[in-house]
């Protein structure tokens, strides 16, 4: 019920950058950050009391400066990979951003992970972070003057809820999401192999050697992408399996039964019983097992490495301007896009 504003840290060129702490009052409290709108902190109090931040993270500044696997943040113009970093809109091929091999991901170079955001601040029972971007036509490759609000808010029923919206000049393709990484047993507890996870969801798409999807829209049914009864996340993590063997666990689109605001998925921590249902209104979700996640000393002192944590990004399926039987992530000029994703707590 209450928004905290602290300076965090100081840009290159001088910019002051603000954490800004939102509290629900009823045991769920998030650290966000202006730049790249970064979830640092996520507090949740388990049911033993105790106050447990369940997601990954850096210290300072200067570390998420440079940071690498993008911990917390906010992801745009475009989710996820473009291949051969193009895509043919209206009859025009547009060059973006180049940024993985040949390929665009994320955004490109410089996406909305390293932007610092206008910020309006909305006290309450729901306290909410509005934060603003405005995105020239041009950026990255993109088409199109983007005028991007994404509101974090911290739900009465203890969910941190994501709204996005964005209205470009021009015909434009658009697919943000945040890439937060989950672990329900604290951050710095180790490996997720233990924890549960369930996913709305019969198919996955497959990838190439470049984690870009092939096309291909393919069964669970008696593969270790199937989610759709609870499992522990590292029963099949390292399965004899190609498509798990080529990324050292998942990182893989699902596509999410059902259509509008909908559950995707269900996470568990029984040791603390801390569990996060996921959702949303987008057609899918990439299920991210931190495989490349680097190893080394992050926040508070904790040592993360592989498999430390997961992210569930709600997303238009990637690279889907090249697969016409996709979800499209075309934005019309004129026409305003708009998504809800929400991560809801729940102490069993």
């Amino acid at each position: 019920m209450s928004i905290t504003k602290t300076e965090f840290g100081t840009m290159p060129n001088g910019e002051k950058v603000y954490s800004y702490l939102l509290d629900n009052g009823q045991g769920l409290s998030a650290e966000i950050l202006n730049y790249g709108g970064i979830i640092k902190n996520l507090y949740v109090t388990d049911k033993n009391g105790i106050k447990t931040d369940v997601v990954l993270g850096r210290d300072s500044m200067e570390e998420y400066l440079n940071n690498d696997g993008y911990l917390g943040a906010l992801i745009g113009r475009h989710a996820n990979r473009i291949k051969n970093s193009q895509f043919e809109l209206n009859g025009k091929t547009y060059k973006v951003g180049t940024n993985e091999g040949n390929n665009s991901l994320h955004g490109g170079k410089v996406g909305f992970d390293k932007k610092i955001w206008g910020v309006n601040k909305i006290d309450g029972a729901e306290p909410s972070l509005v934060l603003t971007t405005l995105s020239p036509d041009g950026e990255e490759g993109f088409p199109g003057q983007l005028k991007v609000k994404v509101v974090y808010t911290l739900t009465k029923n203890n969910a941190v809820k994501i709204e996005y919206t964005a209205v470009s000049d021009k015909d434009t393709v658009v697919n943000l999401t945040n890439h937060t990484y989950f672990n329900l047993a604290g951050h710095a507890s180790g490996t997720i192999d233990n924890q549960i996870l369930q996913i709305n969801s019969s198919f996955y798409t497959p990838n190439d050697g470049e984690c870009m999807p092939t096309g291909e829209v393919l069964s669970v049914e008696g593969t270790p992408f199937d989610f759709r009864n609870p499992k522990a996340i590292g029963q099949d993590i390292s399965a004899d399996f190609k498509q798990i063997e080529m990324f050292g666990g998942y990182d893989h689109n699902y596509a999410i039964l059902g259509r509008g605001y909908r559950l995707a998925a269900v996470a568990e921590c029984r040791e603390n019983g801390i569990a996060m249902e996921t959702y949303t209104d987008q057609p899918s979700m990439q299920l991210y097992t931190s495989n490349a996640l680097s190893e080394g000393i992050y926040k508070d002192g904790a040592k993360y490495g592989k498999h430390q944590a997961y992210c569930l990004e709600t997303q238009c399926f990637p690279n889907a301007m090249e697969h016409s039987h996709y979800p499209s992530p075309l934005l019309k000029q004129g026409e305003e896009y708009n998504t809800v994703t929400e991560y809801r707590f729940i102490v069993k």
